[in-house]
């Protein structure tokens, strides 16, 4: 099995929403095959907090405004690593350190990449 194309819309969606408020390392995976209550998992890196959470406000923003709510959202306190879960993906917004000390798509690399569109731009640090 592999991620529907919501899904893959949903992916879509949460990274131009990432790349426009200049995330850094955006990347997703479909572990549809892994998991049985997900289909895609989007990673996405912040060089601080005010921008993790800026991040998390333009991807809920943009997902709402084509009919998707989170089911929960955890981290947001802290500031360092945001989860969003919207049940068919899972987006994880990260401060870089956190990203490197956690290394979630070494944990995932088994699971086939989701090409993101051209507009979706990494910003590198």
């Amino acid at each position: 099995m592999t991620a529907t194309d919501h899904a893959i819309e949903l992916v879509t969606a949460a990274a131009r929403a990432a790349s426009d408020k200049l995330a850094s390392n955006i990347i997703a995976f479909d572990v549809s095959e892994q998991l049985a209550i997900s289909d895609a998992f989007v990673l996405a890196s912040a060089s601080n907090d005010r921008q993790v959470k800026s991040i998390v406000d333009e991807i809920e923003d943009k997902l709402r405004e084509i009919g998707a709510k989170p089911l929960r959202r955890e981290g947001e306190r802290d500031g360092r690593w945001v989860l969003i879960d919207y049940g068919e993906i899972v987006v994880h917004v990260q401060h870089e350190e956190e990203r490197q000390f956690y290394a979630l798509e070494r944990l995932w690399r088994d699971c086939p990449s989701i090409p993101l569109p051209a507009d979706v731009v990494s910003h590198e640090r």
